[in-house]
């Protein structure tokens, strides 16, 4: 009878000790996926700021009449163009202001009562991972819209 139990006993404690490794198994390959998920998404929020001062800046270095236009859009992907890129960063411009030309991206009906307020700029920042790239275990797409007098 004793030896019957003892073996009953070592069997239990096998299954036991299995289950845990098995469990500990399962929780380091997640939070590796969850550390990798992590890791691009603050690089995507990096990117998004980025993106919104780099259009402040292409806004700020062009002329705006009506030989030149606007700069409605600013697209880019990060690292580098084609099919090694990560992300995909597009930035649209809206203008608010008086005297603009037609060819920009005008929100309202531009009755501003200052002239401190004229051509400031609405900026629709998105930056998401590029289609059919497998980089994280969820896309990542962030927004980000802000205000701004270039």
């Amino acid at each position: 009878m004793k030896r019957g139990f003892t073996l009953i006993t070592a069997i239990i404690f096998i299954v036991l000790i299995a289950t845990i490794a098995a469990l500990a198994l399962s929780f380091s390959t997640f939070s590796t996926k969850q550390t990798s998920d992590l890791y691009l998404r603050e690089q995507a929020e990096l990117l998004l700021q980025s993106g919104t001062e780099f259009a402040l800046l292409a806004i700020s270095a062009h002329e705006i009449n009506a030989t030149n236009g606007c700069i409605n859009t600013i697209n880019a992907q990060y690292p580098n163009t084609g099919a090694n890129a990560l992300f995909d960063i597009n930035a649209t411009i809206y203008y608010i202001g008086n005297g603009l030309p037609l060819a920009c991206n005008i929100l309202g009906d531009n009755a501003l009562a200052t002239t401190d307020s004229n051509v400031t700029v609405i900026i629709d920042t998105v930056v998401e991972t590029t289609p059919g790239n497998n980089i994280s275990t969820e896309p990542i797409r962030l927004h980000r819209r802000t205000i701004q007098k270039p």
